[in-house]
C-alpha cells in the first residue's frame, strides 16, 4: 500500500485482504512474504484437490477391466464442462458416477441437482424443469424457480432421460444449445451457467430410430459417453463389494457381522444380479440387519432363487447347473482379457469363432460392456 499507515492496513484487511505489506518496499521484505503466499495458496490447492477426489471417488469400488475404463475416465471429464451421458442398467450406479463428476470439477462448490424424468408427469416436467412466473397458469400464485436456475452454476443431473416427453425434447435441446430457457408465463429468457449431466438404461439409439426420441437431442447429450457394465459382468468385484456393505451396515445397525464365508461367496457369485450393484447392497443389508453372529454363511443369504436352491436335486441337474456358471464365468473372463476381441477370446478357448459367439448368445453376455469404450 501507498500511504503506509497502519490505519490503511487495518481498512484493508476489513476488506478480506489476506497480507498487507508496508513501504518501503525492498526485496527482504517482499520476496519472503510473496513466497508464503504462493506456497500457502499451492498448499490449500492440493488440499482441495485431494478431498474432492475422496468425496468423488470413494464408491467407485471393482477391479473389473471395464468397469475401471469408465473410472478412469471421470477426472478428465470433470475437467471440460462438455455433455455427458451415461448409460447402465437400473442399479450399476449412473448417479455416482454423475457425483463424481461433479465433485472432481470447477463446479463442486454449487449444487448437484438430480432429478428422476420418469418420475415427473409429462404435463408438469417444463414446468418442473423451467419454472413459472405468477399467473402463468390457474394454480400459479406466486413464482417458482425450476430446477435449471436451482443447479445454477452447478450440475443437474437428469436421470433416465428416455422419459422426456417427445413434445418437451424440443425446449431442452434449445436448452442445451443455447444455455437459455424460458420459464413459464415469461415473456423474457434466462440465461443459465449449469452443466448437464444425463442417464439412461435404454438404448437411446434404438429409440432415435423408433422416433421416440429426437436424434438432435441425442447428439446433443451424447458429447461424452460412459457405459457402465451389469454386475453379473463384473463377478471378480462382488466379493469387494460385497465386503464394504458388511462394513458400512454392520456399523450402522451395530452388528457383530465381520467376514463372509466362502461358500457365501460362492453362492453371491453365481446369482444373476438383475438388480446390479443396489441389489447386492440390498441382500448385504438385510443379511446384516437380522445377523447375530460375526460370519455370514450360505444360509444366511437369501436371494429370489434361494427356495428353488434348497430343492433337492438330480445329480444330471446339479452337474447341468454347474456346467453352466463354469461357462458363463470362463467366458466372461476370456472377453475380459481380450478386451470384448472375439476372434482372439475364441482363440485362446480352442473354440470356432462361431461356436464360441454361440456360447456367448446362449449365456445372453453383452460383449459391448468389455470393449474399450470411445467416449
Amino acid at each position: 500500500m501507498e500511504d503506509g499507515t497502519s490505519e490503511g492496513a487495518i481498512e484493508l484487511l476489513k476488506h478480506g485482504a489476506g497480507e498487507v505489506i508496508l513501504p518501503p518496499f525492498t526485496e527482504a521484505n517482499v520476496v519472503p512474504r510473496v513466497s508464503q503466499i504462493l506456497i500457502k495458496e499451492k498448499s490449500e490447492e492440493l488440499f482441495l484437490k485431494r478431498l474432492k477426489e475422496k468425496l468423488g471417488l470413494r464408491k467407485m469400488i471393482g477391479r473389473n477391466s471395464a468397469f475401471l475404463a469408465e473410472v478412469n475416465k471421470i477426472p478428465l471429464i470433470a475437467r471440460c464442462d462438455a455433455n455427458v451421458l451415461i448409460a447402465g442398467e437400473t442399479g450399476t450406479g449412473k448417479e455416482i458416477f454423475a457425483r463424481s463428476i461433479h465433485y472432481l470439477s470447477r463446479r463442486a462448490a454449487k449444487p448437484f441437482v438430480a432429478v428422476s424424468c420418469g418420475a415427473i408427469p409429462s404435463d408438469l416436467f417444463e414446468n418442473e424443469l423451467y419454472g413459472h412466473e405468477r399467473g402463468a397458469f390457474t394454480a400459479a400464485v406466486a413464482p417458482q424457480a425450476g430446477l435449471i436456475q436451482e443447479a445454477e452454476g452447478g450440475s443437474l443431473f437428469l436421470d433416465d432421460i428416455d422419459c422426456i416427453p417427445l413434445g418437451a425434447q424440443t425446449k431442452v435441446l434449445r436448452f442445451l444449445q443455447e444455455k437459455e430457457f424460458r420459464p413459464l408465463g415469461s415473456a423474457r429468457a434466462q440465461h443459465s451457467d449449469t452443466r448437464i449431466i444425463a442417464s439412461t438404461n435404454t438404448d437411446l439409439a434404438k429409440a432415435v430410430s423408433q422416433n421416440i426420441f429426437r436424434r438432435d437431442l441425442y447428439y446433443r447429450l451424447n458429447v461424452i459417453s460412459i457405459a457402465l457394465p451389469p454386475l453379473r459382468n463384473r463377478q471378480e468385484d462382488i466379493p469387494l463389494l460385497a465386503q464394504h456393505f458388511i462394513e458400512k451396515y454392520r456399523n450402522e445397525f451395530n452388528s457383530p457381522v465381520k467376514d463372509i464365508s466362502p461358500g457365501a461367496l460362492q453362492t453371491l457369485m453365481g446369482y444373476d444380479w438383475p438388480g446390479n450393484v443396489r441389489e447386492l447392497e440390498n441382500v448385504i443389508e438385510r443379511t446384516v440387519a437380522f445377523s447375530s453372529k460375526a460370519l455370514i454363511d450360505v444360509k444366511d443369504i437369501c436371494l429370489p432363487e434361494c427356495e428353488a436352491s434348497q430343492e433337492a436335486k438330480t445329480f444330471r441337474q446339479a452337474k447341468s447347473q454347474a456346467v453352466t456358471q463354469f461357462e458363463k464365468q470362463y467366458i466372461q473372463e476370456l472377453l475380459s482379457t481380450h478386451r470384448g476381441n472375439i476372434s482372439q477370446s475364441a482363440k485362446a478357448a480352442h473354440k470356432d469363432r462361431r461356436a464360441f459367439w454361440e456360447l456367448i448368445r446362449k449365456h445372453k453376455i453383452d460383449v459391448r460392456s468389455y470393449k474399450p469404450s470411445s467416449g
